[in-house]
């Protein structure tokens, strides 16, 4: 696994620095920052036919120039926070967390970024196909997230991740690690394929998921204070939340426990006691059993093996 940040870059050499990465890891990708204010961490990961990258920044542009390849590839970003615009011929498309996207690496695309972390993965075509058959209609739309299958999809990267620093180079391993891949994106993608959300809800949706974003630290975050910020009934918030197959207070936990996951590893000498209050966790217990059961793997564990430290 591969790993880059822009901490130990002058402002000034970033924006440089950043295009260097993106072309590296995917040939022929170009980033515009907007500033010398940019702050940007990818990891990379190649696991079998699967070149994939985590990655998270603040705002900036990406387009990519085509792919050439005699093999033919498509292109998933899966949105994990923050929000993103995708454009791909006349063909667009808007994620919140939890969508994704397909496009094809061959033709010109560009995105828009926000503040975001992003799973991206480029593998070749044909094993979805085979379990997808109509993956060239799907592409450049809105996959939803809030589906059973998309959350499986989702987890399902996350927990890979957490492995990457531990995978030994068994070729049995990639196989099967490929094959559950290309199972869970044709599922995700089955389940995902509902009609177009109404533009007065997706405002709402997105309302919401930014008020919860904003006071995921308060300890006093909860469905009755989410209707207050935003002036809608508590009913209301309950209804969009079941639509994203889920509850708000199920939401939340699970939204702390992925900024939790992430603290650990980004601040080692911050205790997980403080890691767990600072996001609105009153006891350190609890903390440790929902992310012993989000996770499969105690916080201590989780520190020590996304950071390789014994």
């Amino acid at each position: 696994m591969l790993k880059f940040n822009t901490d130990d870059v002058a402002p000034s050499q970033r924006a440089r620095y950043w295009n260097e990465v993106a072309d590296r890891i995917f040939q022929g990708t170009f980033i515009n920052v907007p500033g010398e204010e940019f702050q940007g961490r990818t990891l990379a990961w190649r696991v079998g036919d699967l070149n994939m990258i985590r990655t998270n920044s603040s705002r900036s542009g990406v387009g990519r120039t085509p792919l050439v390849k005699d093999k033919e590839c498509l292109i998933l970003h899966l949105q994990c926070r923050g929000g993103s615009e995708h454009s791909q011929k006349r063909a667009e498309c808007a994620l919140e967390p939890g969508d994704f996207v397909l496009a094809n690496p061959h033709v010109p695309y560009s995105i828009n970024l926000r503040g975001h972390e992003t799973f991206v993965v480029e593998f070749p075509r044909a094993p979805l196909a085979e379990r997808f058959p109509g993956v060239d209609d799907a592409l450049m739309q809105r996959m939803c997230g809030a589906s059973p299958g998309g959350r499986v999809f989702h987890d399902f990267l996350l927990s890979l991740w957490q492995q990457g620093e531990r995978a030994t180079e068994d070729p049995d391993w990639e196989i099967g690690i490929n094959s559950v891949f290309y199972d869970l994106v044709a599922l995700a993608m089955r389940g995902a394929r509902h009609p177009t959300t109404d533009i007065g809800d997706a405002a709402l949706r997105k309302r919401l998921l930014s008020t919860v974003d904003a006071h995921l630290e308060d300890p006093a975050l909860r469905t009755a204070s989410i209707a207050d910020s935003c002036n809608i009934s508590v009913r209301t918030v309950q209804n969009v939340f079941a639509a994203m197959g889920t509850t708000p207070t199920a939401y939340i936990l699970e939204q702390r426990l992925r900024r939790a996951a992430d603290r650990l590893v980004a601040r080692p000498d911050a205790s997980i006691t403080e890691i767990a209050f600072e996001l609105g966790f009153n006891d350190s217990a609890y903390f440790t059993r929902c992310f012993r059961q989000h996770f499969g793997i105690a916080p201590r564990d989780w520190r020590m093996g996304r950071t390789g430290e014994g």
